[in-house]
């Protein structure tokens, strides 16, 4: 319920980092909205609070955050003569909010920035903007960087950036237990913890009534899902599986309703609307959660599977729980379960310690499993991590970016597979927008396996409408025969425009495996 409070000032926020940052915001502009700050402006100079969310995991994402607020610093101390020459349309000097994991990481260092920043909110403190801002009217600075074990923001219904959008992402769980000796995460968002399944069920549901076609749960370590709230007699933890030859350093206390239990309540409930997930660890694909995968046809053939390393070595190093044999022999299950199914992953070039055999093994492991897509990066040492505290970061800069140039080029030869295997398929391609290409001639969706599919818009038969004739638009399922693959995305033919449970229901369609 929106306050009556009169509207405290305009907003404006900038997001970066992952897709858990932007979620978060969402729930930020809900909690601020019920508090009466209602208005959110397009540009930093016509606001009166300015939040920037913000990301710890690689010192690049640092920097550009330091140099925005330097100048969001600039308009604080130059608001006058701002406003006087009709630069600014603030009604007085903006306050600088910084939210987020580098909030939380670098909280002194922020505030001490000589009047640069007037709040530091962590990521399980944002109920407290409110309290925090009015602080800041009384002349104090406003910080609450707190970690919680419970905070799952579970009532609150955030505020949707992307409006009319046909795709939504829905936070699951918060939190990392992993403890890679690499990652800053569980010191910036600290322990596991999971909002019950009703909440996420409620708010899927008003997704679909607003259109919502496509929907991807969210979490740090989102298949680590573990839902106790609810359970009469919950499991001891002893019975929690995980992926074979795969261990963990956290132990599960209880076990609850697990992901494979709410994504199977999801696509049941919700049969024509789409589910993808991330990002998940590879200890935490058990059998169960693989069958599910493959038995809901509304769950996308899609998996992120980050490996990190190619070298059982380098994995011990970075407390992955798993070696290089292990997860091949999980790619290996993965195909075998689910023939046609996606897999996309993560790369860290130059951990500490690392070899040119170290290296040579991860080149290895790329063109062996053949990834749809890979996130790939060179090692930036985080302070409080495992790393930081016993491990020497002793790769230097220039090696470490000649592997990732070699590693980028490993991917891009093995990838192209992935995409050429589509040929000659029709694939359900659910559409997004114009392509931007040629935006005026095609529109542009992705399919069941995120590939990127391009099209003309052309009537096509309507099958939800006596196949009347139209053309294609935002939000409609498509038929497409792929006709043409540039190894990073797939054009085709429009042939229908059809329901997803209607494309599934023909049985005659048989899904295309790539072969690794």
């Amino acid at each position: 319920m929106v306050s009556d409070v009169l509207p405290k000032g305009r907003i404006y926020h900038e997001t970066y980092g992952c897709q858990m940052n932007v979620n978060d915001m969402e729930i930020v502009l809900s909690i601020m909205k019920n508090s009466g700050y209602s208005e959110v402006v397009e540009i930093p100079e016509s606001a009166e609070i300015i939040f920037i969310n913000t990301c710890a995991i690689r010192d690049n994402a640092e920097q550009k955050v330091w140099q925005r607020l330097n100048y969001f610093w600039f308009l604080k101390r130059q608001w006058k003569n701002n406003v006087a020459i009709g630069r600014s349309q603030s009604l007085h000097p903006p306050k600088v909010v910084v939210l987020g994991c580098m909030a939380e990481r670098l909280k002194d260092k922020i505030l001490d920035a000589d009047k640069m920043v007037d709040v530091v909110c962590g990521p399980d403190a944002y109920r407290d903007l409110p309290r925090l801002l009015e602080e800041v009217d009384s002349g104090q600075k406003g910080i609450n960087t707190l970690l919680s074990l419970e905070e799952t923001y579970a009532d609150i219904n955030p505020v949707r950036i992307a409006k009319n959008s046909i795709s939504a992402f829905v936070s699951v769980m918060r939190g990392c237990n992993n403890m890679c000796s690499f990652c800053i995460v569980p010191f910036t968002r600290g322990r596991e913890r999971s909002r019950p399944v009703e909440s996420i069920v409620r708010e899927v549901a008003e997704l679909w009534k607003e259109g919502v076609k496509e929907v991807t749960l969210l979490g740090q370590n989102v298949n680590s899902y573990n839902d106790t709230s609810g359970v009469e007699e919950v499991e001891s933890g002893e019975n929690w599986k995980h992926s074979d030859g795969f261990s963990s350093k956290c132990k599960v206390k209880n076990v609850g309703l697990r992901f494979a239990d709410l994504l199977d309540r999801l696509a049941s409930e919700f049969p024509d609307m789409r589910f993808r997930y991330t990002s998940p660890h590879p200890k935490d694909f058990p059998d169960e959660l693989l069958y599910v995968m493959r038995d809901r046809v509304n769950i996308c053939k899609s998996i992120h599977l980050p490996a990190q390393s190619g070298s059982s070595s380098v994995l011990e190093r970075m407390r992955r729980g798993y070696t290089r044999e292990a997860y091949l022999d999980l790619v290996t299950k993965i195909r075998t379960i689910i023939p046609d199914m996606g897999i996309s992953s993560d790369f860290i070039c130059g951990f500490c310690g690392e070899t040119e055999e170290d290296h040579q093994e991860t080149l290895s492991l790329v063109r062996t499993v053949g990834y749809d897509m890979a996130y790939m990066f060179a090692y930036s040492m985080r302070e409080k991590t495992h790393a930081h505290r016993n491990y020497v970061d002793d790769v230097p800069d220039g090696v470490k970016q000649r592997r990732l140039t070699e590693l980028i080029e490993a991917f891009r030869e093995s990838t192209g597979q992935c995409f050429d295997s589509q040929l000659r398929s029709v694939q359900l391609v659910l559409v997004e927008g114009p392509n931007k290409r040629a935006p005026e001639t095609e529109l542009m969706g992705k399919s069941d396996r995120g590939h990127r599919v391009s099209f003309a818009i052309l009537p096509i038969p309507d099958k939800l409408n006596n196949d009347v004739n139209r053309n294609p638009k935002v939000g409609d399922y498509v038929e497409v025969n792929i006709l043409k693959s540039t190894r990073a995305s797939l054009h085709g033919q429009a042939l229908a425009i059809t329901t997803l449970s209607s494309f599934y229901a023909d049985a005659d369609k048989e899904p295309v495996a790539c072969v690794a």
